[in-house]
């Protein structure tokens, strides 16, 4: 469902970029500009916030041909340093990875945009698949696949990050320039730092030890999924590749339906009850806690916007925000409670009818 999403959105950007260049060169002017419904006076009187944000973040904006000659240069340096550290990955191996990189990365961005989060590691694991089949087990492809994994994790979540830092840039008025050279830096720090930081952990720690202080389960995660991909689609689950491409089509159905409503039926709004196929398989891939928590959020979201909708769009990022800090600040306390083996005075848990019986008895017999 995530990558459908994501290939719809690419799909249906491709499009409108083509239909306004051909719009632009032809003369005409574009009408999918106004939003249907609304008059030119409405757009001329648009929020002068936005328009002002608009012009600030599009005069300093970064040449399309210097972001695509430098991806190009990055590729080109990969293709030929990569092999050399894994010589289980060639040239094509890199060259391909690349290729599919932009597409993979617009999906993610695109996701990190709704639900602020991304999910780099999912397409992570769909590339250590690819190329740990593709390479063979004779041929070193669980090396391969994870070596991949780590290219396309790295272009995947490089692309979340600096769109999230673009719209930071647009709702300060800061130059996108300036974002763009900042993570460049950092990037450039992070590629010194990070070997020191895991050669620090490898020489003073046991790494991957089950019983040592970082036993690194995802490690044996990442494996596994190598290891599948290399044995072949036959050692999947029964019916997985089924579920797969079922979803996938599902989700290109459920945008296809939203864009259909949304075109030419106004009246009633029914398109703002198609859910997004992105947000309902985050908490497939994340647990049931998320979706509870967007759940809730926007319930509230939606009777502050019912009370007082100006002071729900002033204020809502600020609750949000201050919701999401305290979440994470109470993994500090929580983590100091667990050092001193504190243990809550009062235990919750949700049991199957069955298991309740059983628990009863027991305490019955008690």
């Amino acid at each position: 469902m995530m990558l459908g999403d994501g290939l719809y959105h690419v799909l249906f950007m491709l499009i409108k970029t083509i239909n306004s260049l051909i719009v632009k060169n032809s003369g005409k002017k574009d009408s999918s500009v106004v939003a249907p419904g609304a008059s030119v006076l409405d757009s001329e009187t648009a929020d002068y916030d936005e328009i002002r944000r608009t012009e600030f973040f599009m005069k300093d904006q970064i040449p399309n041909k210097v972001a695509l000659s430098g991806y190009v240069v990055l590729a080109i340096i990969s293709v030929i340093v990569v092999p050399f550290i894994f010589h289980q990955l060639k040239w094509y191996h890199i060259l391909v990875a690349y290729a599919i990189a932009p597409i993979l990365a617009f999906c993610n961005a695109y996701g990190c945009g709704l639900t602020d989060w991304s999910l780099a590691s999912n397409y992570g694991k769909l590339a250590i698949i690819i190329f740990s089949s593709w390479v063979g087990l004779n041929n070193g492809g669980v090396v391969a696949g994870l070596a991949s994994c780590g290219v396309m994790m790295s272009i995947v979540s490089t692309a979340s990050d600096l769109m999230q830092d673009f719209k930071t840039g647009y709702l300060t008025l800061s130059s996108p320039r300036s974002m763009f050279f900042a993570q460049v830096i950092g990037t450039a720090i992070g590629c010194i730092m990070s070997p020191l930081v895991f050669w620090f952990f490898y020489k003073a720690y046991p790494i991957g030890d089950p019983n040592g202080t970082y036993p690194a389960p995802y490690g044996l995660l990442y494996r596994g999924i190598a290891l599948l991909g290399v044995e072949g689609i036959s050692s999947f689950p029964k019916n997985c590749l089924n579920l797969v491409i079922v979803f996938f089509l599902i989700a290109f159905a459920i945008n296809l339906i939203k864009e259909l409503l949304q075109r030419y039926e106004t009246k009633l709004g029914l398109h703002r009850f198609v859910p997004s196929p992105m947000c309902m398989a985050i908490p497939f891939y994340l647990g049931g806690f998320f979706g509870i928590d967007m759940c809730v959020g926007s319930l509230i979201l939606f009777l502050w916007e019912r009370r007082n909708k100006q002071q729900a769009t002033d204020f809502a990022p600020a609750v949000a925000s201050g919701l999401i800090c305290g979440d994470s600040l109470w993994g500090v306390p929580a983590a100091i409670l667990s050092l001193l083996n504190v243990k809550p005075p009062i235990c919750m848990k949700f049991l199957s009818a069955a298991v309740n019986a059983k628990v009863d008895s027991f305490l019955e017999g008690i």
